[in-house]
């Protein structure tokens, strides 16, 4: 049997080539390739090991005709084209855990550094100036920290700056109250976070909720003389305004590891006083390179030789004879799960998954991670089946399992509740012809609709002529309504609208039909 054949294309440490070796893949390691030179190479391999130098384009994976999985050593892959990945079929890995203590301590010594302006007072020293009273630090016991962003990086935070004797308090959607007490930290909205914060580390993944979550706007709402790290990625802070901030004084420091553009060879804050900044080292310790290169190499060895699947962004782990019966539960799972984590705003302390009928005698795990994946991927992309569950028990949510094999209205049922500050919300799906996902009750209303691609979700008083006014500004601003999908509590009561839609909702237009009267709720969903 021909062993499987692996490419390493960016520096790694070497133990990761001798790891394959040993688990029976053949190994090449030739990195600093250009992408025309890596194309005409690529075809000859099975695995491709990456850290953020390489970036594996569509051209790149259409010249790999044998490529079977793709994985980087690390957390990030800004760097991979996973719809191209998906499309062709390739899992693409990371190793999401590898290098958090890494990069919480990074944060930490910036804190320090921007506390005590040690890199400004270094180069003064060794010019021989000798400025000892040209520097007047602060201390950071005391202080209190702001984290934005409590996941696993944030929590190690926590950890550090509690032992430095900070007060510390986080924002965060998934931040339950219970995992604040867990973690010694005060659960705090973004507003009171700015409003108190001497030092603001930011922690989170940049997504369409969190670019640019320290504006202009948000800056001038912070506590003035506030100092500024982040260490996560590049675009959560608006550079432009940071300068702004720092020339104005309102914030006293700022220390970056990441920038929106990188490399970044010129940016408006080089060169500004109380500025800091490194080239993106949050993650570049010999302990961390180690550690990501030797998982990286574990998991790839493991799927390219038995097929076991671990820490993949784009394919759930099953086993070959599960998979075909739980694909079509899955793909229903998440989309419920995206359902609500879409609808649901604030901390969620709780998420049951119950299924009744045919779908009680499944692996449910499979199916509870699918759930779990669609929720959580709402605030950030990188989730995925094998990391999700973890997640969130991360985020202190609470997940509960329920079987029911009697089946009730339906022959298979997955019900998904989540536990909100309103109270106990529900949805619930089923398979039509055991394959094809369909919703079928939403927040206890009894409602039909497949749930994919653009949608609008509308809650309105159950009243005459109300359809007709939202197909008329849809018709207006050239939308095309593809399903229409309705369903009511009682004649003359709440009632729900599920509309498919071919493009995008503009945020003009969502404001215009909250305005029509009987109008309670209105948002866009994507699935």
């Amino acid at each position: 049997m021909t062993k499987p054949r692996v490419l390493i294309s960016d520096k790694m440490d070497p133990n990761a080539e001798a790891i394959f070796r040993e688990r029976g893949c053949d190994v090449d390691v030739i990195t600093g390739e250009t992408p025309e030179q890596l194309i005409a190479r690529i075809g000859d391999y099975d695995g491709l090991a990456i850290r953020s130098s390489t970036r594996v384009t569509k051209e790149i994976l259409a010249a790999a005709k044998n490529l079977k999985v793709i994985g980087r050593a690390g957390i990030g892959v800004d760097n991979v084209d996973i719809p191209a990945a998906s499309a062709q079929g390739v899992v693409v890995m990371n190793t999401p855990f590898g290098n958090s203590i890494t990069t919480a301590e990074h944060a930490i010594a910036m804190m320090f550094a921007l506390a005590r302006q040690i890199p400004e007072a270094n180069a003064q020293t060794q010019a021989g100036l000798w400025p000892k009273n040209g520097f007047m630090g602060v201390e950071v016991t005391g202080k209190t920290l702001g984290l934005i962003g409590a996941g696993n990086i944030g929590s190690i935070v926590a950890a550090r700056a509690l032992g430095l004797k900070m007060k510390v308090v986080a924002f965060d959607p998934f931040l339950t109250p219970e995992r604040a007490v867990e973690m010694g930290v005060e659960k705090v909205d973004l507003d009171q976070l700015l409003a108190r914060a001497d030092f603001i580390t930011l922690h989170t993944p940049l997504t369409d909720q969190t670019r640019n979550i320290l504006s202009r706007e948000n800056l001038a709402k912070t506590k003035k003389g506030v100092r500024i790290v982040n260490c996560a990625r590049g675009g959560l802070i608006d550079e432009a305004a940071l300068k702004d901030a720092l020339d104005s004084g309102q914030v006293a420091g700022a220390a970056l590891d990441v920038f929106q553009t990188e490399p970044a060879k010129e940016s408006p804050l080089f060169g500004t006083p109380n500025f800091i900044c490194t080239p993106h080292l949050g993650a570049s310790t010999t302990e961390a390179q180690v550690n990501v290169a030797l998982q990286v190499a574990e998991q790839m060895a493991d799927y390219l030789v038995s097929g076991g699947v671990t820490n993949a962004l784009n394919v759930p782990s099953l086993s070959a004879e599960e998979a075909p019966k739980l694909r079509p539960y899955m793909a229903l799972a998440e989309q419920l799960g995206s359902m609500v984590g879409q609808l649901t705003t604030g901390s969620i302390p709780r998420v049951s998954i119950h299924a009744e009928g045919a779908a009680a005698e499944l692996n449910i795990k499979p199916i509870v991670a699918a759930v779990l994946c669609g929720f959580l991927r709402v605030q950030s992309a990188t989730v995925n089946m094998v990391n999700a569950p973890f997640l969130a028990k991360e985020r202190g949510i609470e997940v509960r399992e329920v079987k029911t094999e009697k089946a009730g209205d339906y022959h298979t049922l997955i019900r998904v509740s989540v536990k909100t500050e309103a109270g106990e919300r529900s949805v619930a799906g089923t398979l039509f012809s055991n394959s094809e996902p369909r919703l079928v009750e939403l927040f206890g209303i009894k409602v039909e609709a497949e749930l994919a691609g653009h949608m609008m979700y509308i809650v309105n008083e159950d009243v005459p002529g109300f359809i007709g006014r939202i197909g008329t500004l849809l018709g207006e601003a050239q939308i095309n309504i593809g399903t229409f999908n309705l369903g009511r509590r009682e004649a003359g009561g709440e009632a729900v609208l599920l509309l498919s839609i071919d493009s995008a909702v503009p945020a003009g237009l969502l404001d215009q039909i909250k305005q029509i009267p009987g109008v309670k709720r209105a948002m866009a969903l994507t699935f």
